[in-house]
C-alpha cells in the first residue's frame, strides 16, 4: 500500500499554476512517511500534519454527534489549525526559497 501511494501522489494544481509551492505541500509525502512510521521525514516535510489529521477526526465526530465535540472548540481548534499552516508555510518559503521555482 505504501508503494503504491509513493507511486500515485496527486499533483498540485496551484504548484503547476503558478510555480510557487501551496500552503498544503508536502502534506501528501509527509502522511505517507507517518503511516511508514518515519515521524521525523514527516515532521521535516509538513509540520503541521499531525493537527491537521487531529482537526480532520473531531469534524468527523462533530459531524456524528454535537455532543461529543462542541461547536465552539472545533471552531478554536480550526483557526488555530489555519494559523500553524499559514505559519509553516511563510516559513518554508523564507527558509527554503527553492520552493519557489522560477
Amino acid at each position: 500500500m505504501f508503494l503504491w501511494m509513493d507511486n500515485f501522489m496527486l499533483p498540485c494544481m496551484y504548484k503547476q499554476l503558478f510555480n510557487v509551492d501551496c500552503p498544503m505541500c508536502g502534506a501528501q509525502r509527509s502522511l505517507a512517511a507517518v503511516l511508514k512510521g518515519d515521524f521525523a521525514s514527516s515532521f521535516y516535510l509538513y509540520p503541521p500534519l499531525v493537527p491537521v489529521l487531529v482537526l480532520i477526526v473531531l469534524s468527523l465526530l462533530w459531524l456524528c454527534s454535537k455532543r461529543i465535540v462542541s461547536k465552539k472548540f472545533l471552531v478554536g481548534y480550526a483557526w488555530t489549525v489555519l494559523a500553524l499552516v499559514m505559519i509553516s508555510y511563510i516559513v518554508k518559503l523564507f527558509i527554503h526559497p527553492h520552493s519557489i521555482t522560477s
